[in-house]
């Protein structure tokens, strides 16, 4: 007989927030707020500071409200993060028999099968990662993956009654957190489609696992009936052992200051396509197409407004960074114009495909195997002594037009220069 599936959902308690504190000890305490590229909006919030601002809002919009409580904000570092998240994911990938890693700061688990008391396993994982990383996690285990979405919601929400782990499998514990959680907090509800159930009378994540699935499959979607079905113990979504590769790749940035000259521009697209191609790679998948684009800012009434973009048919599925900067850099002239005052660039690889799964014309040009080794030699010694220490002559080692960051941490992890400092 197959093991009953068993879930956990573990997700990293304010991670960005989190991750600064790490190096930061000092701020333990201390209300914190992370912001988005160039300083612009609130994307992260410490539990401290969640009473006292609203994720998305302007940062200086609240800039003086936050100095007056003395909350840190923080830019937005990328790198930091990235790199902690790998960390924390390595030490549950050692305690459970299957992980698929769901997003930056959160993973499901397999537990199905494994023997003992699985809240101990789950306090477990949170004194392990928490000791070997710095990082709280909570834990939710249920039956279902959705269950287990809701348990690690409700291990944040009674937190101290819970110790930060949560078991749904008990029906008695199941349905007095389901009665007690919102249909808005079940995991995919969002807030267009939570007015439609409380239209029905769904008001509870109790009332969607009750509500028909053939009723609320013809009102809604398949996708509504797997998530009551899920609620109501009924395992429908199972554990992807390996990411799909992404069928788009894009790489878009705001700059630092609005840009006027052709040439910044290129630079900046250039560097956009350096980051794109090494992803491509990374997934090793080849693009067909590219579209580029660049754009004013466009809520501006007093400024001129301008948006082109073009799609590039590529001569042949490929992951070639010298290509790729090539067309991309000559799309680019194709659509900027004089006069404008320009404040992002985008990059998106298209048709993408994987070595092997695609035919073409016999005597049609396709991709040189020393193109491949000169990509894999970039990609060896930038995974080894950071990006960008080989790159195109296009890329600039610094520039004017990059992010405004004026508040960034260090680069604890991912850079000698950022090395934590103890006096």
């Amino acid at each position: 007989m197959p093991a009953t599936p068993v879930f956990a959902l573990i997700d990293c308690n304010s991670f960005y927030a989190s991750c600064e504190r790490v190096f930061r000890p000092d701020l333990a305490r201390t209300p914190i707020v992370v912001l988005s590229n160039n300083d612009g909006c609130i994307i992260a919030r410490s539990a401290e500071a969640k009473p006292l601002v609203k994720m998305g809002q302007p940062y200086y919009q609240v800039k003086d409200l936050l100095r007056r409580h003395g909350v840190v904000a923080f830019s937005s570092n990328y790198a930091l993060y990235g790199d902690m998240s790998q960390r924390v994911m390595t030490v549950i990938e050692g305690m459970v028999p299957a992980l698929e890693v769901y997003s930056i700061d959160e993973a499901f688990a397999e537990l199905g099968g494994m023997p003992g008391n699985l809240d101990g396993l789950g306090r477990s994982i949170r004194e392990r990662v928490l000791k070997y990383t710095g990082i709280p996690v909570g834990v939710g285990i249920a039956g279902t993956k959705t269950l287990a979405k809701l348990a690690n919601h409700a291990a944040k929400r009674w937190a101290v009654q819970s110790g930060g782990v949560v078991d749904l499998r008990d029906p008695h514990r199941r349905e007095w957190v389901l009665k007690k959680c919102d249909v808005s907090d079940v995991w995919g509800i969002g807030n267009r489609l939570t007015a439609h159930l409380q239209g029905l009378h769904i008001r509870t994540a109790w009332d969607l696992s009750r509500a028909d699935p053939g009723l609320l499959r013809k009102t809604f979607s398949v996708v509504v009936e797997k998530t009551a079905r899920e609620l109501a113990g009924t395992p429908c979504l199972h554990l992807e052992d390996v990411e799909p590769p992404r069928q788009e790749i894009c790489c878009s940035r705001m700059f630092g200051q609005r840009l006027t000259e052709l040439a910044p521009i290129k630079e900046a697209v250039a560097t956009y396509v350096m980051r794109a191609s090494e992803k491509l790679r990374g997934q090793q998948s080849l693009a067909r197409r590219m579209r580029v684009s660049i754009r004013t800012g466009m809520f501006n009434p007093d400024e001129p407004r301008y948006a082109n973009g073009v799609v590039v048919q590529l001569p042949y599925p490929t992951d070639d960074e010298r290509l790729l900067t090539r067309m991309a850099l000559e799309a680019v002239e194709r659509v900027y114009r004089q006069g404008f005052r320009y404040s992002k660039a985008e990059v998106l690889l298209m048709e993408l495909c994987q070595r092997g799964e695609y035919t073409t014309d016999l005597f049609a040009p396709s991709q040189t195997l020393q193109a491949e080794r000169v990509m894999a030699v970039i990609d060896g010694v930038n995974g080894r002594w950071g990006r960008g220490t080989l790159r195109s002559a296009a890329v600039p080692a610094a520039a004017q037009w990059a992010m405004r960051r004026e508040m960034m941490s260090q680069s604890f992890t991912t850079c000698a220069d950022g090395l934590w400092r103890v006096r």
